[in-house]
């Protein structure tokens, strides 16, 4: 008996490991043909995380919004994930209530630019009430105010090559999007939370606000924007960092 259910056991692993083959293969060649296959697509998760990708672009319109909410609906507490940058530059950067800041946007441009604060708040800025949902379980529901991300890309002339834009912060939280998201209308680069300037906790003075994908996606602290045609040269390759620590790159909600 035993040795029947021995075989039986190791039939089932081999019958298992082959199938996981078999959808691995078939998964990345979906996503190579169509285009969507994520930065992590490698690894024991790869296959799920192409999958989940694929299917949301190819059954969800790129113009499909979030819920926005109204105003007496904005939540009493928003709580706050990690505190600021610990690096001098920033640090003397809010000593200095970051009149010297500049966003710096770069790669596969046209006209590579720097920006400064005062500067984003001149161009057309649009407010979105949107639900922040964390990975960690709790969320809330802000008032944002920003500029429209596709506006600043538009400025600067994507290349037709971009299939990425990067958002490099003061601490080490890098993260990405396709364009898709990337020109989204409710993309903003968002300087203003509930009617004041972005607190430090929230991300002063600028962070990405993508409310159609979890909470890190909206990367706090912004220091650099490039536009790029790979990921695979950034950080260990995987889209972010957030892959690195356990993370999906794609957090579409």
């Amino acid at each position: 008996m035993s040795q029947i259910i021995t075989r039986r056991k190791l039939l089932a692993a081999g019958i298992g490991a082959a199938a996981g083959a078999a959808h691995f293969t078939v998964a990345s060649r979906l996503g190579g043909w169509s285009g969507l296959l994520p930065p992590d697509h490698a690894g024991i998760y790869g296959v799920g995380e192409t999958l989940t990708y694929g299917a949301q672009r190819l059954l969800m319109s790129l113009r499909s919004s979030a819920r926005e909410f109204s105003p007496n609906e904005i939540s009493r507490i928003a709580p706050v994930n990690g505190g600021p940058p610990q690096s001098d530059a920033y640090a003397r950067l809010s000593a200095g209530h970051f009149d010297d800041w500049r966003l710096v946007v770069d790669g596969l441009v046209a006209r590579p630019s720097s920006f400064s604060l005062a500067e984003l708040k001149r161009f057309p800025a649009r407010r979105q009430i949107t639900h922040q949902a964390c990975e960690e379980g709790w969320s809330f529901i802000a008032e944002w105010i920003g500029v429209p991300l596709s506006y600043v890309l538009g400025l600067v002339g994507v290349s037709t090559r971009a299939r990425y834009v990067a958002f490099f912060p003061f601490d080490e939280s890098w993260d990405s999007l396709d364009m898709g998201d990337a020109w989204h209308p409710q993309t903003l680069l968002a300087y203003g939370m509930n009617g004041r300037d972005l607190p430090d906790g929230h991300g002063a003075p600028l962070r990405v606000r993508v409310p159609r994908q979890l909470g890190y996606k909206s990367v706090k602290y912004l220091s650099r924007i490039s536009v790029v045609g790979t990921l695979k040269n950034i950080g260990a390759g995987l889209g972010s960092f957030s892959p690195e620590v356990g993370y999906s790159w794609y957090a579409g909600i």
